[in-house]
């Protein structure tokens, strides 16, 4: 079954509610990163919480959610829109295999304290970055934090995903529940009673149950429609032209000096883990250029490339 995620309302306009199956963009998450079981989980989680937000801004929009936390995952970033794509990537892929005292994978432990931050790009307006201390580090919990500290949306964050004995991704999906302004006592108290009986999202979509499925689940009788449904995708914006401009940030010093000791410049994206190799005809054609002019060379943007110099 293809990855999608769906958004709807009550009849009666007192919740908003979207669920989404995200099997498959987070295995491919997986298998560009090469991520240990802890760390697909918590890369995993990240992806989908994106995917969710990133559903709520505007048509062209953008959301970055980032986990900055002092434990050994380091920071998880994940950048998603409005057209379902998303994208990200983990600080330390090789996480050992970390475990509650129930047998599960613990990423709270591996994410440790810290903040949990997500940034709106938006067309035509300054981008806006909210921000909260972690409350857990399983981070469906610290995006419900997130939305009712932050945002003053009471909300439920629910995110999972399952690995398999083999390591690859069985299931991952997620949900946020939200509540709208004049939801009724009646209303709050039907959806903490649901809320209550669900216990593991991944579990749920390992069964076989689709967003809506998990929707009927979470709001049990309440009347609701579905306003939306999209396809969702793992997608990155990298490219061999745009690390062209990225190696010409760097500056000249950088470049030679790199040029001299390896022959060739190797431009590595964070986000896919795709590479893209320039050798040493085409560093010399790209300082000829940035000899010959004086503006109009990008900044490089240094939370997405790596420069090997190994």
């Amino acid at each position: 079954m293809d990855d999608y995620l769906i958004r709807a309302i009550t009849t009666n306009k007192e919740i908003r509610a979207l669920a989404v199956k995200s099997t498959n963009v987070v295995r491919e998450a997986q298998e560009r990163h090469q991520t240990t079981p802890v760390a697909t989980a918590a890369l995993g989680r990240v992806i989908t919480g994106a995917l969710l937000t990133g559903s709520l801004v505007k048509s062209g929009d953008e959301i970055v959610l980032k986990i900055e936390g002092t434990g050994p995952a380091g920071k998880i970033v994940a950048d998603a829109n409005q057209e379902g794509e998303v994208r990200g990537y983990i600080e330390n892929p090789n996480l050992d295999l970390y475990q509650t005292d129930t047998g599960k994978l613990d990423v709270a432990k591996a994410v440790g304290a810290g903040e949990l931050s997500l940034t709106k790009i938006m067309r035509m307006k300054e981008p806006y970055t909210g921000s909260v201390p972690l409350v857990s580090g399983e981070i469906g919990e610290d995006l419900t934090y997130y939305f009712t500290a932050s945002e003053q949306v009471p909300s439920a964050v629910g995110l999972g995903v399952l690995v398999d004995t083999d390591l690859s991704v069985k299931a991952a999906g997620g949900f946020i529940i939200q509540l709208l302004p004049d939801a009724s006592e009646e209303t709050i108290q039907m959806l903490e009673d649901n809320l209550a009986k669900v216990s593991s999202v991944s579990k749920l979509i390992e069964a076989g149950m689709t967003p809506e499925e998990l929707l009927e689940e979470l709001l049990g009788d309440m009347d609701y429609r579905i306003m939306a449904r999209k396809d969702v995708k793992f997608k990155c914006r990298c490219s061999r032209e745009r690390s062209y401009e990225l190696i010409a940030g760097l500056g000249r010093e950088d470049i030679e000096e790199t040029l001299a000791e390896e022959g060739e410049i190797e431009v590595r994206c964070h986000f896919c883990n795709n590479t893209y190799t320039f050798n040493k005809e085409e560093v010399e054609e790209l300082l000829a250029e940035l000899e010959a002019k004086e503006k109009g060379i990008p900044e490089v943007d240094t939370d997405q490339i790596v420069v090997e110099n190994d």
